[in-house]
């Protein structure tokens, strides 16, 4: 178990723009850095020693020096920017660093009463960030408005946290106040424009009728913004993915669809009884998805958790239960383990060997991470990335290609690569140093030193000390705006 936080390294030198004074501070064997936002986005760094991550090649490479200025890295290597340094960071042979994460499935929400979800951005924000997740997707917001307000403070300065392409609100029937009925192709194209205006990057549906679905990928498209789902099986109405790819949706959540998943029946009722694994329908679904260039989002990790409770699955590496209030602790800490869901439990091996033969099967390129961790207290989503990495790693995906779905894969699914998900001259500073080789191990990754975004520095530790004690009510009056079911 991986729970170390503290650097060895040769020296750190700190140019702070004091009358032009620098402090060095050399000779260092163990010096934890607990600041954080140490100097602003203009200023420049250079990380020298370490490795960092190649995800396009999937080797490491021998850190020979990345200097990063306004927020993006200026030279990596040879290449030697000639401005003058402001923080030097030289870090030793066991350090990696990696692309910040992408998680498109990456629910702020929170359901801790059981009686429905809020959407949680008190703690959340420096937790994702605390994990090395730099970019999320929420993949469906229960307050659109204020998961939009969350976006404008963190990149006004005023928040720390990931960077947020916003999904705005969830189109079908798991949006409240949804009304099928009510629901035209008008309606829904002003909806698409309306939230296109306000900066979303892309739409999620949930519970969608074929009609309205492909409404919603049309306009969206109109705007250049993309489009996933929680499909079904066809089943009463619903959208069968391969249907939907045919629409032409970008990105597919949980279930590859096709004949795996027969109109007769619900995609749930079909995926647990699947055992066909060599047959033509898992090979045609995934070529269909291979041919159209269609994302799958697998979220492995979320039925581990929900099903047999698996053990790696439900693993702490930290306290989760102190980002809850006092109040909320001991109501958690107080319940009985929550029952096997024994649906899930039978679908999670399944889904392990359907995602390994849609890489294996030629969508490496095209699968993504995302956590789909809704949480009733007990573990928290911005954790759960490092679970999801551990689950790929599970189902048989080389560790190389783990941490190429949680980054360059992200990026380009979102339309965002040629600015972010990579280590590249040109593209923005998102990174992560982690302790030791997450090649040999992906947990290495849970072990994050330092986080790089929008410019700046961040300690993981300060960061998670911040977010202590901020989830759920303080006290019974309070309790009504975390139950919005009641």
């Amino acid at each position: 178990m991986v729970r170390r936080r503290k650097m060895r390294r040769r020296s750190i030198l700190l140019a702070l723009g004091l009358g032009g004074a620098a402090v060095t501070l050399a000779g260092c064997e163990e010096l934890v850095l607990d600041f954080v936002d140490l100097v602003d986005e203009d200023a420049t760094y250079v990380i020298t020693g370490g490795r960092w991550l190649d995800v396009h090649a999937g080797t490491l490479v021998e850190n020979a020096g990345i200097t990063i200025r306004d927020g993006r890295i200026v030279s990596i290597g040879g290449s030697r920017d000639t401005d003058p340094v402001t923080v030097t960071i030289d870090l030793d042979r066991e350090a990696t660093i990696l692309p910040g994460f992408f998680d498109l499935h990456a629910h702020y929400a929170v359901d801790l009463f059981g009686d429905g979800r809020v959407d949680e951005t008190a703690a959340y924000p420096e937790l994702f960030l605390a994990n090395g997740v730099t970019t999320t997707f929420p993949a469906g917001e229960l307050n659109p408005v204020r998961m939009r307000e969350l976006r404008l403070a963190i990149g006004r300065g005023e928040r720390r946290g990931p960077r947020i392409l916003n999904s705005g609100p969830y189109f079908g029937s798991w949006r409240r106040g949804w009304d099928d009925d009510a629901m035209t192709p008008d309606s829904i194209r002003q909806e698409v424009d309306h939230w296109a205006s306000l900066g979303a990057a892309g739409f999620k549906a949930k519970g969608i009728r074929p009609d309205h679905l492909s409404v919603l990928i049309e306009q969206a498209h109109e705007h250049g913004l993309t489009v996933t789902a929680h499909l079904d099986s066809g089943f009463g109405n619903t959208v069968n993915p391969r249907d939907a790819i045919l629409m032409g949706i970008d990105r597919v959540e949980h279930f590859l669809g096709g004949d795996m998943m027969p109109a007769d029946r619900t995609a749930y009722a079909s995926l647990q009884e699947f055992d066909d694994f060599e047959g033509d329908a898992l090979r045609d679904i995934i070529d269909l998805y291979v041919d159209r260039g269609v994302y799958f989002d697998p979220t492995l990790s979320i039925y581990g958790y929900w099903g047999p409770h698996d053990p790696e699955m439900t693993e702490y590496w930290t306290d989760e239960h102190r980002f809850l209030t006092p109040y909320m602790r001991d109501i958690v800490e107080a319940r009985p383990p929550r029952p096997v869901n024994e649906s899930f439990a039978k679908m999670s091996p399944i889904k392990r060997r359907t995602l390994k033969a849609f890489h294996d099967g030629g969508g490496r390129d095209l699968i993504t991470l995302g956590t789909d961790h809704p949480s009733w207290g007990d573990y928290w989503s911005p954790f759960a990335v490092h679970r999801e990495l551990l689950a790929f790693a599970r189902a048989g995906v080389p560790p190389a290609d783990v941490f190429r779905i949680a980054t360059i894969n992200g990026a380009r699914a979102m339309g965002v690569d040629d600015e972010l998900g990579s280590i590249e001259e040109g593209k923005f500073a998102d990174l992560v140093i982690v302790r030791g080789n997450p090649l040999e191990d992906v947990r290495v990754a849970r072990d994050v030193w330092f986080v790089f975004a929008r410019g700046r520095l961040h300690s993981p530790d300060e960061l998670l000390a911040t977010a202590e004690g901020k989830i759920g009510p303080a006290d019974a009056s309070e309790e009504s705006a975390w139950r919005p079911g009641r």
